[in-house]
C-alpha cells in the first residue's frame, strides 16, 4: 500500500496509473477519489493489497477546504462556471457559523452533479459535461467533525472528518446558502483516510522510479492497523494456508477478548507477515475463520 500526496491537476486515475507503470505492476487501485483539482492523501493499493482495497475505502477521511463566499459554481469548486451567488453582506459570517450544526452528525445530502458517482452505469460528471440533467436525490451521509478554524476576508476554512460518500464541495455550497451569499470550495486538501495522514504520503513526483515506490510501501499486516492482529504459529499457518478456521492450537498466546464478528488480522509470529483477513467468533472454542487468505499450503 502506498500514500501519496496527490497533487492538483491529474484525476486519481491517473495518479494510479502513473504509479503503475512506475512500480511495474498489472494490478492497481485507489480506496476513495479526490477530484482533480483536489489535494492531498490518496491510498493507492498494489499487487496484491489491492484485496485490500474495499476495506481501506470504507474509513473514514478527514478534509481542509478553503471556501469562498459570494460565489457560486455548476461544479461546486473553483474549476466551474459561475452561475451564481451575491456579495456577502455583514451578518454572513453570523450566518454561516449559526449553521454549522445543522451538518454535523447524521443527515442526507444532494451529492454535486460534477461527481465520479455512477448513474445508470455513467458517471455523473460525463453526464453534465454533456449538458444533461443529472439526478441527484439525496443520500445518507455522516460528518463527525465540521469546524470553522480560520476567516479572511470572504474566504473561510473547514475542519471536516466525515465518512466515507460525503461531498465536501456539497457542505460548502450547503454552508454558502445559509450564510444568505453563495459559497464555492477554492482549495480542497485531503488530510486522513483512514489511519494515514498526510504526514505519511509521499509527493507524487518523488516516486520516479520502481526503487523509489518499494521505499515507502506500507506492508500488507500494517494497512489494517485498526483490525487486532492475532499472531499464529505453525499450526495456524496450516489451518490458514488449507482454508481452515484457526482455533486455540493455532495462537501463539490466548486471543483477546473480542466482539462477535470484529474483523482481524492473522499475522505469521515469526515473520510479522500478514496471512489472512478473518472474521472472529468466540462462541465454543474461539475461532477465525478467514475470509481472504494470502499463503497457502501445498
Amino acid at each position: 500500500v502506498l500514500i501519496v500526496d496527490k497533487p492538483a491537476g491529474p484525476t486519481s486515475s491517473d495518479v494510479v496509473q502513473a504509479i503503475r507503470r512506475v512500480a511495474g505492476v498489472r494490478r492497481a487501485g485507489h480506496t476513495g477519489t479526490l477530484d482533480p483539482f483536489a489535494t492531498g492523501v490518496l491510498v493507492v493499493c498494489l499487487g496484491r493489497a489491492t484485496a485490500l482495497a474495499a476495506h481501506l475505502t470504507d474509513a473514514d477521511k478527514a478534509y481542509r477546504a478553503v471556501g469562498r463566499l459570494g460565489v457560486v459554481t455548476d461544479t461546486g469548486d473553483r474549476t466551474g462556471r459561475v452561475v451564481g451567488g451575491s456579495p456577502p453582506d455583514a451578518d454572513s459570517a453570523r450566518r454561516l457559523e449559526e449553521a454549522l450544526p445543522r451538518f454535523r452528525g447524521e443527515f442526507e445530502q444532494v451529492p454535486p452533479a460534477f461527481s465520479a458517482k455512477k448513474i445508470g452505469g455513467v458517471r455523473s460528471y460525463e453526464l453534465a459535461r454533456r449538458g444533461e440533467d443529472v439526478p441527484r436525490r439525496p443520500v445518507p451521509v455522516r460528518v463527525d467533525r465540521l469546524d470553522l478554524v480560520a476567516w479572511d476576508g470572504d474566504r473561510f476554512t473547514l475542519e471536516i472528518r466525515c465518512a466515507k460518500g460525503t461531498y465536501v464541495r456539497s457542505l460548502v455550497q450547503d454552508l454558502g446558502e445559509a450564510a444568505g451569499c453563495g459559497a464555492t470550495t477554492e482549495e480542497l486538501v485531503r488530510t486522513a483516510s483512514g489511519p494515514f495522514t498526510l504526514a505519511q504520503a509521499v509527493p507524487l513526483a518523488a516516486l520516479a522510479d520502481a526503487a523509489a515506490v518499494e521505499r515507502r510501501l506500507v506492508p500488507l499486516a500494517d494497512a489494517l492497523p485498526d483490525w487486532p492482529a492475532l499472531a499464529l504459529g505453525p499450526d495456524g499457518l496450516a489451518a490458514v494456508g488449507h482454508g481452515r478456521a484457526v482455533g486455540p492450537p493455532g495462537f501463539i498466546s490466548e486471543p483477546p477478548a473480542l466482539p462477535p464478528g470484529t474483523n482481524v488480522r492473522l499475522v505469521d509470529a515469526s515473520t510479522g507477515e500478514l496471512l489472512a483477513l478473518a472474521r472472529w467468533s468466540p462462541t465454543g472454542d474461539p475461532l477465525a475463520f478467514p475470509f481472504r487468505v494470502f499463503v497457502s499450503t501445498p
